[in-house]
């Protein structure tokens, strides 16, 4: 094994798009998954799902390490995107009590809320470097610059920035996941206030989720258009909100169908993981189902085991416990995590590390990872969160307030 940067582990493509490349996690909205205070409302997310969403965000960091040793990290990010669908819709149900009851100004608000103050820190951070000429941050490539960049990231387009003019530097290339989430998740609330859970509404979804194949198939030809296009990343949305209703509608089912479900869809990721090649040869483009519909099932899973009263393994086995630390911080270790790696792969290189030794490093960088990001929620992100939805609060019930005065 030896370390790499991003760009590098970008180079070999086999198969064509997203098998051989590096893809990051998206950053799935821990807003919509965790309380930022102690308010009453909608339960925490269940701790089996956010060590899913630990593992995931783990393996795409050691792939982004070691690009060559684990060729198919770059699988959490689609586990990530079908978490998101899941978690957020089932969120929204708890919230309003049905998803054509949402309310999409509140919906927009607690998004922009969670997403947008990390990631104005993020461009903030990363343009200063690049006026400053840091390596492994300044934007370099011929027909890119720091304004295009900073206008896609902010226009939700990044992704199709870089498919035009090439890949950005590896903390500026996280941010192509946001454009595929947030698009989508504007559109997602006025698709559920003009029909939520009917059936056009579930035949929409399942349209989307069954073009994935199709969708990445077409736009072969562009490696980094096909690994960063919008629609096979919304497909794998679509496919974890098409869990959330399942569940709405379907009762638990037995303990055996539960643990069957879980060991088909770990069985699926891993296959996908360690044997991704021989996946691709069977059934080319529709690797990206086997992976999405592998991902649901865990979710699944998950889900289901949690809701009989059965406690979580995350909180039987204290050896897994980090994982639900590491799982209710993704947002800020996606967004962060390159910053870490460039750090580690910098101090791997100076102490002579080979491929013998390179492996000890990977620990280091999780932990440091995990240790920026918590720094970054507990200091930025969970108080800034805070102060918005509370401003956003006193906005709302001023109008209230003041009829009510007028009453008297």
């Amino acid at each position: 094994m030896t370390f790499s940067s991003v760009r590098r582990a970008r180079g070999a493509v086999n198969p064509p798009g997203r098998w051989g490349t590096s893809q990051d996690p998206a950053p799935y909205d821990a807003a919509e998954m965790q309380p930022v205070s102690s308010s009453p409302g909608p339960r925490a997310v269940r701790t089996d799902i956010q060590g899913l969403r630990a593992i995931a965000v783990s393996l795409v960091l050691v792939y982004h390490l070691a690009p060559h040793s684990l060729t198919g990290g770059f699988t959490g990010v689609d586990v990530f995107f079908v978490i998101s669908g899941f978690l957020i819709t089932r969120r929204a149900q708890e919230r309003w009590g049905s998803l054509r009851a949402l309310s999409i100004r509140e919906f927009y608000r607690r998004r922009g809320a969670r997403i947008l103050p990390c990631l104005l820190a993020l461009i903030a951070v990363l343009g200063a470097l690049h006026l400053l000429g840091a390596a492994d941050y300044t934007i370099h490539r011929e027909g890119q610059s720091l304004a295009g960049a900073v206008a896609a990231a902010l226009g939700l387009y990044l992704n199709v920035y870089e498919g035009a003019t090439g890949y950005l530097p590896g903390s500026w290339d996280v941010l192509w996941s946001l454009s595929i989430e947030e698009v989508f998740y504007l559109a997602f609330p006025l698709l559920c206030a003009i029909g939520g859970g009917t059936r056009w509404f579930v035949a929409l979804l399942v349209a989307l989720a069954l073009s994935m194949p199709f969708t990445h198939a077409a736009a072969a030809g562009n490696e980094i258009w096909q690994e960063k296009a919008y629609l096979p990343g919304m497909a794998a949305i679509a496919v974890g909100i098409l869990g959330a209703l399942l569940v709405r509608r379907v009762p638990p089912p037995a303990p055996r169908v539960v643990l069957g479900l879980r060991i088909a869809g770990v069985a699926g990721i891993v296959l996908i993981l360690f044997a991704g090649r021989a996946v691709w040869h069977a059934v080319r483009d529709g690797y990206l189902l086997v992976l999405t519909l592998s991902a649901l099932a865990c979710v699944l899973a998950a889900h289901w085991h949690e809701a009989t009263g059965a406690r979580p393994a995350a909180a039987r086995w204290p050896g897994l416990r980090w994982l639900r630390s590491f799982g209710r911080l993704s947002y800020e270790i996606y967004l962060t995590h390159m910053f870490c790696v460039f750090a580690v792969v910098a101090l791997a290189r100076a102490s002579g590390s080979d491929g013998a030794t390179g492996w000890l490093w990977y620990p280091v960088a999780l932990a440091a990872c995990w240790l920026l990001g918590a720094l970054v929620a507990r200091g930025f992100s969970i108080p800034c969160e805070r102060r918005l939805r509370r401003g956003a609060a006193a906005h709302r019930a001023a109008p209230v307030a003041a009829t009510a005065t007028a009453d008297v």
